[in-house]
C-alpha cells in the first residue's frame, strides 16, 4: 500500500515540476526591440557619465591602450570616451522627460551629462579634457560638437553662460589642428558649423574646403573615398556620410538655399548617396546578425551601422527600406554584438576587441575611449516610443530573406 502512495506521489511531481517550470517561462517578461536597445546604450553610458559627471572619470576609467600605441598622451582617450558617447547619446535624452523605466534612466543620464559637459570644459576640474595638446582632441571635438548639433535644445541651450563660452573657446582654438587630407577635413567643418548654429564666430574656410574636397572624393555608388587613394573600410559609416550631411544641412538650412562658392554642395544629392550607402549596409547584415569584419578601425563595432541609424532617426529611410525590416536587422546585430556582455571590462567599460577582448586587432590610435563610437548605432532611440520606426511589425532583411528562400528585392547601382 506504501509503495502505491509512493508512486502516487512521484507521479504527481513529474506532472506539476514541468507546470511549474513552464509558469515561469510564461511570466519571463521577453524584452521589446526598444527595451534592449535602450539597456545597452544606458550601460554603455552610466559608467562614463556618472563619473564625469562628479569629475572622476579620469581617476576611475579601466584605460587600456592598443599594443601598438603610438606614444601620444594617453589623456586623448577621455575626450574619445565622452565625445563619441555624446554623439549617439544626444538624440534620445532630447526626448521629453516621462515615468516608464526607460524615461527615468534617460532623465538621470541628461542630468549627468550635463555636468559632464561642464567638467570637460572647467580647467580647475580633474576632468578638463585634453582640448590644448595633441592634434587628436580636434577629432572628438568634432563628436562633442556633433552632439550639440543633433541635441541642441536638450544640451546646448541648458548650459549656464561661462560653460557655454569656454566651449566656444576651446572650439575656435583647434583652428591651431591642420587636418590632413582625410576624413579630418570633416572633423574642422563640423566644429565650424556648430559653431555657425551657435552664433559665434565663424571659420567658413574650413567648412566649405571640406565640403568641397569630400564631393570631390565621391567614387559612386554610394561610396566615398577617404582622402585620394580608395579604401575599402567602414569610414563612410564612422565619419564621411553622417557629418558630411550634417554639414550639408546646416550650410544649406536642409537643402533650402545653395552653397554658392561649393560645387557639389548639394543637399538632397549627398541625402541619396548615403541612403544608397544604406542600402548596402542593410545588405550586409546576414541571416544571423553578423556583418562582414574588414577594414581599420573595425573595433568601433556598431559604430558600423551610424548612417542606417541617422536615415532611421531623421525620417530619411529609403523606400526600398521599410522601418520594420532596418529595426530588425539592426536589432539582431545590437543582440549578437552585445547580447551576451562579453564587450565590457571589469569596471563596465567597452573592452578593446571587436566581439570581446581582443587587443592585437585595436590599431596604433586606438584605446577603449575611442570604442564609444559603437553608440553611434543607437540613434533611433531619440525616436519616441510610438514612432513608426518601434512599432511597425519586424520584416526579415534582405539577406534572411534571400538565404531562407524568399523573395527578395534585386540590387542595382546608384548613377547620378
Amino acid at each position: 500500500m506504501k509503495t502505491w502512495k509512493y508512486l502516487w506521489l512521484l507521479l504527481i511531481v513529474a506532472l506539476l515540476v514541468p507546470l511549474n517550470v513552464s509558469a515561469k517561462k510564461k511570466t519571463e517578461k521577453v524584452k521589446s526591440d526598444r527595451e534592449l536597445w535602450a539597456g545597452i546604450l544606458y550601460q554603455m553610458a552610466a559608467p562614463v557619465l556618472s563619473n564625469m559627471s562628479e569629475g572622476k572619470l579620469q581617476e576611475n576609467m579601466l584605460v587600456e591602450l592598443s599594443p601598438t600605441w603610438d606614444g601620444r598622451d594617453k589623456r586623448v582617450t577621455y575626450m574619445e570616451c565622452f565625445g563619441r558617447l555624446m554623439a549617439g547619446l544626444a538624440p534620445w535624452l532630447s526626448l521629453p522627460d516621462d515615468d516608464t523605466a526607460e524615461g527615468i534612466q534617460r532623465k538621470q543620464l541628461r542630468e549627468w551629462a550635463l555636468k559632464s559637459y561642464a567638467q570637460s570644459v572647467d580647467p580647475e576640474s580633474k576632468d578638463y579634457l585634453l582640448w590644448r595638446k595633441e592634434g587628436q582632441p580636434l577629432v572628438d571635438a568634432a563628436y562633442i560638437a556633433e552632439s550639440f548639433l543633433r541635441g541642441y535644445d536638450a544640451l546646448w541651450v541648458p548650459l549656464d553662460d561661462l560653460t557655454k563660452q569656454r566651449y566656444i573657446a576651446e572650439f575656435q582654438q583647434l583652428r591651431r589642428v591642420d587636418p590632413p587630407y582625410t576624413n579630418w577635413l570633416l572633423f574642422s567643418s563640423t566644429v565650424e558649423c556648430f559653431l555657425k548654429k551657435a552664433g559665434a564666430q565663424t571659420d567658413y574656410y574650413r567648412i566649405t574646403s571640406a565640403l568641397r574636397k569630400v564631393d570631390e572624393w565621391y567614387v559612386g555608388d554610394g561610396w566615398y573615398s577617404d582622402g585620394e587613394d580608395f579604401a575599402f573600410d567602414y569610414y563612410n559609416s564612422f565619419v564621411i556620410h553622417p557629418m558630411y550631411v550634417e554639414c550639408l544641412e546646416v550650410m544649406t538650412n536642409g537643402g533650402k538655399q545653395n552653397i554658392w562658392n561649393v560645387k557639389g554642395g548639394n543637399f538632397p544629392n549627398a541625402l541619396k548617396r548615403m541612403q544608397r550607402f544604406g542600402m548596402i549596409l542593410e545588405r550586409f547584415v546576414s541571416p544571423e546578425g553578423t556583418f562582414p569584419v574588414f577594414g581599420r578601425s573595425i573595433t568601433y563595432r556598431t559604430g558600423v551601422l551610424q548612417p542606417l541609424a541617422l536615415l532611421s532617426l531623421r525620417g530619411w529611410l529609403p523606400k526600398e527600406l521599410p522601418a520594420g525590416q532596418v529595426r530588425a536587422a539592426m536589432t539582431a546585430v545590437i543582440q549578437r554584438m552585445f547580447g551576451d556582455n562579453r564587450n565590457f571590462n571589469a569596471e563596465g567599460y567597452l573592452t578593446l576587441g571587436f566581439n570581446g577582448s581582443q587587443p592585437n586587432i585595436s590599431d596604433w590610435y586606438t584605446n577603449n575611449g575611442s570604442l564609444y563610437l559603437a553608440s553611434l548605432a543607437f540613434l533611433p532611440l531619440g525616436l519616441p516610443a510610438d514612432a513608426p520606426f518601434w512599432t511597425d511589425a519586424p520584416q526579415s532583411w534582405t539577406s534572411k530573406k534571400a538565404w531562407e528562400g524568399e523573395d527578395f528585392p534585386k540590387d542595382h547601382a546608384f548613377h547620378e
